[in-house]
């Protein structure tokens, strides 16, 4: 599918950016948060100049995505052992069925006998 130049504003800007037409809507809502970033952050700081507020506003949303990473790479981790814990668990059964199958053959094989 074609990109097709889009109009946005943000910050009394207009951009014109290249957007897939399926992506518009999700574009859209990422111009209103930042839109709403700037505002708060220039209400909070009291900070006029554009481009000190947009690079803040940079700082701030990277290093919520670096955060973000980190706690996916700790869920991923956790998840791991998890899985590690549950196929030991699974195996251990296993072999105690395969102890106790052997068990009763055993068993049965002597009981034929008498």
């Amino acid at each position: 599918m074609s990109e097709q130049p889009i109009d946005i504003q943000i910050f009394g800007k207009t951009l014109r950016i290249n957007c897939p037409p399926h992506q518009k809507k999700d574009l859209n809502k990422a111009v209103e948060d930042l839109t709403q970033r700037l505002q708060n952050l220039k209400i909070r700081t009291k900070v006029t100049n554009s481009e000190q507020l947009i690079f803040i506003t940079a700082l701030n949303i990277c290093y919520e995505l670096t955060q973000e990473k980190l706690k996916t790479i700790e869920y991923a981790t956790n998840i791991r052992q998890h899985l590690t814990t549950i196929q030991k668990t699974i195996n251990q059964a296993l072999e105690e069925h395969d102890k106790i199958t052997e068990c009763s053959h055993t068993i049965l094989e002597y009981s034929k006998d008498i």
